[in-house]
């Protein structure tokens, strides 16, 4: 089925990691997977675990300001611990928490209620499961020994106990069900896919499962050969990767709730970041970490609101477009209008002279700053036969200037049409 048309014009998701681990601010999951913290300690959060403050609607209200167009919240992470009231074996916070309810159903909810597209995370993998240490991948591959060997994830003796899988694949089966059944996600997020094999986790099966309940469900690179698009994290991309993509990216160091991680990325990182990605064909997912309340902190906060603001400056830049020029035609970001008849390009730094495009046959209709309506003067220098030569925007004033990032808008006369060769010789 080919991917849903939404997905790549959303440009903008907001990545929620929200557990038990918010309790004491370590890290999801991997604090006592590593040793960090002791398992006990670890698990002993359930019972500080309240979401005494969750209003998932003021989540909703911040995203939209945010100019995201959907998100994705971590139904059940490596630690098992389901926000929703499962059906299944295992734990759960309606029944092992203070929270007492299902946080899953508030959340999707309230996302539908102001437009956005729902996403739900769920990783293959659940380190507290009875079942799950039953097996060992068969090919680990160089520098992942430790997935055969750490106590939550293979067997201690090595003996492999395949009835135990089996059940584990059943649980994991059903929980995916309810899932998709109880919530309709527009995206499933899955993790963890790395500590098996494809034909072990038997993602033909589930891909399946959840195509029969729900056609049009997305689902993220972690099926592996059965996903849609791919995820690459914390870092922009040197080359895009084949066909849609996301970035996911944190706004401080840590993907949940940690206390003492003051180290946000300021509105124009995030900005360069989300201009890299989407310039490049992507969509940025950007992650917040809830306190246990349920409150998301004012730090991180702002910054959406921020961003939200940048884009709301230069909407016409993001949504509706596609990926732009190649590297090398322009210093910093660009974007093509769906028609291919509008350039826009993102000016990171405070042009001083000029701005130079290369490589542009087109004739250029005329330059606007986006945001203002100020129109730039332009000329092209140089070119020989079918060797175009270089556009020169003049520099916008500086009341035109954007604290961020300015975007010039390039019409031209016709769709773009993009020299990429050596030059006459």
């Amino acid at each position: 089925m080919p991917m849903q048309p939404w997905f790549s014009d959303a440009k903008l998701g907001i990545f929620i990691h929200y557990g038990i681990y918010a309790v004491d601010g370590v890290p999801e999951s991997w604090s006592f997977y590593t040793g960090q913290v002791p398992h006990e300690r670890y698990m002993r959060q359930l019972d500080g675990f309240t979401a005494s403050r969750y209003d998932p609607g003021a989540w909703a209200e911040l995203f939209v300001r945010a100019g995201a167009r959907y998100a994705v919240l971590t139904a059940r992470h490596h630690d098992g611990v389901a926000l929703w009231g499962t059906a299944q074996s295992g734990l759960n916070v309606p029944a092992h928490t203070p929270a007492g309810r299902d946080l899953v159903a508030g959340y999707t909810d309230a996302l539908r209620e102001h437009g956005l597209r729902v996403g739900l995370y769920y990783s293959h993998s659940d380190w507290n499961h009875p079942d799950y240490a039953s097996v060992s991948h068969p090919d680990p591959g160089r520098g992942m020994e430790e997935l055969n060997t750490n106590r939550f994830v293979a067997p201690a003796d090595g003996v492999e106990d395949l009835a135990a899988w089996a059940r584990y694949l059943v649980y994991r089966d059903a929980q995916v069900g309810e899932l998709v059944g109880r919530y309709r996600p527009d995206l499933l997020w899955f993790d963890g896919e790395w500590e098996r094999s494809e034909s072990q986790w038997r993602m033909r099966e589930l891909s399946g499962l959840i195509l029969s309940l729900a056609p049009e469900t997305v689902l993220n690179a972690r099926m592996l050969s059965y996903g849609d698009y791919a995820t690459p994290e914390q870092g922009v991309p040197i080359v895009p990767p084949d066909g849609p993509w996301e970035l996911c990216l944190t706004v401080n160091d840590s993907w949940g709730f940690q206390r003492d991680d003051h180290r946000h990325k300021s509105v124009g990182q995030l900005v360069r970041y989300f201009t890299e990605t989407i310039g490049m064909g992507g969509n940025l997912l950007l992650g917040v970490g809830p306190r246990e309340d349920g409150t998301i902190p004012a730090e991180q906060a702002e910054r959406l609101e921020g961003l939200g603001a940048w884009i709301g400056r230069h909407s016409r830049a993001v949504y509706g477009t596609v990926a732009g020029l190649p590297a090398g035609h322009h210093y910093g970001p660009s974007t093509l209008s769906a028609d291919r008849r509008t350039l826009y390009l993102v000016c990171l730094d405070i042009p001083r002279e000029s701005v130079a495009v290369r490589g542009v046959r087109n004739a250029v209709r005329r330059v606007r700053v986006l945001g203002t309506g100020a129109e730039l003067d332009h000329r092209v220098v140089g070119g020989l036969h079918d060797v175009p030569g270089v556009l020169w925007i003049d520099a916008p004033r500086a009341a035109d200037l954007d604290e961020q990032a300015t975007v010039l808008a390039v019409e031209l006369d016709g769709e773009l049409d993009l020299y990429q060769g050596a030059g006459r010789t």
